[in-house]
């Protein structure tokens, strides 16, 4: 199940009371979470790409040498393990809620590559049909392409309608009420 957003931060704030705290029972406590919530693995090769391990070596397969400088990884700490987050740089919630975004995005993309395909074999069919249904269908069709407005600016163009509207009747209202004297007087 999804973590909301103030979940996530009162973690956050638990983990940082903790850590203030110092206490051997902070440690417990952060591995007891941590094999209760369970993480995809892809998420956890993420992490552990964004540390730096190798994962290559982590899968079994051979290690393939660094081809620059910058690539080697720096000595690890003693009492660290390589390429295992910390819970000071770890940083879970930009990670999965990153690959989140990722995955809706290529969702997206992939609803509209096949809508896109799907696009041409609808219109055949139309035409075979009769041109009352034709007719109807294709209006249908194109009102399910329409980008309907949200309520907040529904109602802010009918406001800007209705006050329109009532500003040109009171002025034509006016001209009325002006040209019927003036036809009046000159009877």
């Amino acid at each position: 199940m999804a973590k909301t957003r103030a979940q996530r931060k009162a973690e956050q704030r638990r983990r940082q009371a903790l850590k203030r705290e110092g206490n051997a029972s902070a440690e417990q406590s952060r591995a007891q979470h941590d094999t209760q919530v369970p993480e995809s693995a892809d998420v956890l090769e993420a992490e552990l790409a964004e540390e730096g391990a190798d994962l290559e070596s982590l899968r079994g397969r051979p290690q393939a040498a660094p081809t620059d400088a910058g690539a080697r990884q720096a000595p690890a700490e003693p009492g660290v393990t390589p390429g295992v987050a910390s819970d000071e740089t770890a940083a879970p919630d930009r990670i999965s809620r990153r690959a989140r975004r990722q995955a809706e995005r290529d969702r997206k993309a992939a609803a509209k590559e096949s809508e896109r395909r799907r696009a041409p074999k609808e219109e055949a069919p139309e035409r075979q049909r009769g041109a009352i249904v034709g007719f109807i269908a294709s209006c249908w069709a194109e009102l399910k392409r329409v980008q309907w407005p949200d309520r907040e600016t529904l109602i802010q163009a009918s406001t800007i309608t209705v006050i329109f509207i009532a500003v040109m009747a009171a002025y034509l209202g006016v001209l009325d009420a002006v040209f019927n004297w003036l036809v009046q007087r000159i009877l």
